[in-house]
């Protein structure tokens, strides 16, 4: 037991030193972008875009990302793949909140081509650098859209299949929802996305307390407070039902989440076509928290089940 408390702090210590590095750098290069509007729409990968190697964990993946934030994680962005008939939807992977493709993906990517998927990740969401996804999420939705529209024209299939992370997942139901891509996506898994919005453990009740203090935290980072438990973002994204009836959405939760607070905001509401996976239910060893669970080998399997159901094996733990 002692060994366990030991890793998972060790676990939670090294991922949050990552997550703040990428804060303190995000609100630098936000801020010194204020001077020009953002133009970081989603772009498929350049010919100077660097392939970078998998990774086994996200502080790694987000120190090569600061080195390289044009970075393409392994096995993603092929436009010349073509899916075939026992994968028949190309997955596009969304990142979260100041994050970009490859810190996020670096683990997943390489191994969903391995399976046999055209595999594809954009940068979106502003920001500057490898810290992205910060700016107004309904914009984000339209580049996620944008994006979408160029692999279903290079793949030649009419739908996709998504996974998000954090932020990506709650982006993703607003392009299913408002950007159209209620016809354009077959299943949405997400990694701890902030569905019901977040705490921030604390610190977003503590500016929603303070006065002007949710207008601050939204100045360097929109997003940020569109994620906010009762923002208007979120109001009017639950608003009328959750999901979409055509779409299978899976969600996958951990209760050491310390970003999305309380962890079950992530779960959608009760219905048929969803289904809401808390991973240490699965595994209950399983101690990985926030910005580690795309890296966790129990919830990449729950990722592969869910996009091929009818292929699914148990994970082992």
């Amino acid at each position: 037991m002692r060994t366990r408390r030991l890793r998972r702090r060790r676990l939670l210590t090294s991922s949050l030193a990552a997550l703040t590095a990428a804060v303190c750098i995000g609100v630098v290069d936000v801020d010194r972008s204020q001077a020009a509007p953002d133009t970081n729409d989603a772009e498929p990968v350049a010919a100077a875009d660097p392939v970078g190697p998998p990774q086994d964990d996200f502080p790694s993946a987000l120190a090569y990302s600061l080195a390289h934030p044009t970075a393409v994680p392994t096995g993603a962005n092929d436009f010349t793949c073509r899916p075939g008939a026992a994968h028949p939807r190309p997955v596009v992977l969304v990142h979260g909140t100041m994050e970009n493709r490859y810190d996020n993906w670096a683990a997943l990517a390489p191994k969903l081509k391995e399976a046999g998927y055209c595999v594809y990740a954009l940068n979106y969401g502003g920001g500057s650098g490898a810290v992205l996804g910060t700016g107004d999420m309904k914009e984000s939705a339209r580049q996620l859209a944008d994006f979408v529209d160029r692999v279903r024209t290079a793949t030649g299939v009419a739908k996709v299949d998504l996974v998000g992370n954090s932020q990506g997942g709650v982006v993703s139901r607003y392009y299913i929802k408002h950007r159209g891509g209620a016809a354009e996506v077959d299943k949405l898994a997400s990694l701890s996305p902030p569905n019901h919005g977040t705490t921030f453990s604390g610190l977003g009740l503590l500016a929603a307390s303070i006065p002007g203090g949710t207008v601050l935290l939204g100045a360097a980072c929109k997003a940020c407070s569109q994620q906010l438990i009762g923002s208007d973002f979120l109001d009017d994204l639950n608003r009328g039902g959750e999901t979409h009836p055509d779409i299978s959405y899976t969600v996958i939760a951990t209760r050491y989440d310390e970003v999305v607070t309380p962890y079950t905001s992530a779960y959608l509401g009760a219905a048929p076509n969803v289904t809401n996976i808390r991973l240490q239910d699965v595994c209950p060893a399983a101690v990985t928290e926030h910005a580690g669970i795309s890296y966790h080998d129990v919830a990449t399997r729950l990722v592969l089940n869910a996009l091929d159901p009818a292929h699914a094996q148990r994970p082992t733990c």
